[in-house]
């Protein structure tokens, strides 16, 4: 009995997977056509629309009459259900095509985002190298100057001649004086410099993490980059290799479970037979609860005895011997 239940419920199963398949492949293939030909989106969905629902009573029709169905218009409807399921599958393509190309263009605008961070990031860092190599050589200056003012013994070197003059003079060290205020002016100008600069940098940097961190498109696109990365060839042609591998799946397979619906559904049809008077009768199957469970076989009969012989007067002898 379960068994029975079993195989009048599964066709409607195959059913409504055949359905749901193909309900998909239409709704991607009319959303991809239509973005094909944007131009008559409402009259392009009419037409795939009853092209998608033509494909499949196609499929029935050539497997329920396949043996009767002329030959020539056999032909003509296979080409055309293949035609269609090519058709069907360019709608898809289409489709999926468009998805990863508008994330594509948001992670590209978020790359060239990042980038142009970067470019301030690395503009700011050569200035602070400027700045740290002009630091370096006034704190020397002005480490210097102190020195020989608090001795006050000036050491100088002679422009023309480049030879170390020691002076005592007080119009050079009035003048050497001066050069140290402004040496320690121009300190305390790069120094503030310096912290600007710094804190720009911070800035940058965090501004960088910040477009890294609350990146959606990045955690949709990371398994291709990843895979891309891994295997050197271009995200682009990975994604076109997957998009093949999908439309040569779908819309056949909705196709497939078609036919195995209408197949697994002739199978539920009752058996028939002519009768004498050329009329078509059901065939009534013998219903057993228990057809899984073979029958015991039956035990042999016993043996029938031989009764003994017993002397009669007509099994006697005529004459005594």
């Amino acid at each position: 009995m379960w068994k029975k239940i079993q195989q009048r419920i599964f066709p409607f199963i195959i059913a409504a997977s055949a359905l749901s398949v193909s309900a998909s492949a239409a709704f991607y293939s009319v959303s991809g056509l239509s973005k094909l030909f944007a131009g008559a989106t409402f009259a392009v969905i009419i037409m795939a629309t009853s092209l998608e629902v033509a494909k499949l009573v196609i499929a029935s029709l050539l497997y329920q009459y396949r043996t009767t169905i002329p030959k020539l218009l056999k032909y003509y409807l296979t080409i055309a259900a293949v035609v269609l399921v090519l058709i069907t599958s360019m709608g898809i393509y289409g489709f999926l095509s468009a998805a990863y190309q508008e994330t594509a263009a948001k992670a590209g605008s978020i790359d060239a985002k990042i980038t142009l961070i970067e470019v301030k990031r690395d503009n700011v860092k050569e200035q602070l190298a400027v700045y740290s190599d002009e630091k370096s050589s006034i704190n020397t200056a002005v480490s210097d100057l102190r020195s020989g003012l608090s001795t006050n013994k000036i050491q100088y070197k002679d422009k023309e001649t480049g030879q170390i003059i020691n002076t005592t003079s007080s119009s050079t060290r009035r003048a050497l004086e001066k050069q140290l205020d402004q040496a320690i002016a121009r300190q305390t100008e790069i120094n503030t410099k310096v912290d600007n600069l710094n804190e720009q940098l911070f800035g940058y940097e965090t501004e960088i993490v910040e477009v890294k961190t609350n990146n959606d498109v990045a955690g949709e696109l990371g398994p291709l980059k990843y895979l891309s990365g891994l295997t050197g060839i271009p995200m682009d042609k990975i994604i076109n290799w997957l998009l093949l591998t999908i439309i040569f799946v779908f819309d056949p397979l909705a196709i497939a479970l078609v036919i195995a619906a209408n197949f697994a559904f002739e199978k539920l049809r009752p058996k028939t037979k002519d009768n004498i008077y050329g009329e078509k009768v059901v065939i009534k199957e013998e219903e057993n609860d228990d057809e899984d469970t073979p029958e015991p076989p039956l035990p042999p009969p016993p043996p029938t005895p031989t009764p003994p012989l017993v002397d009669t007067p007509y099994n006697k002898p005529a004459f005594p011997i």
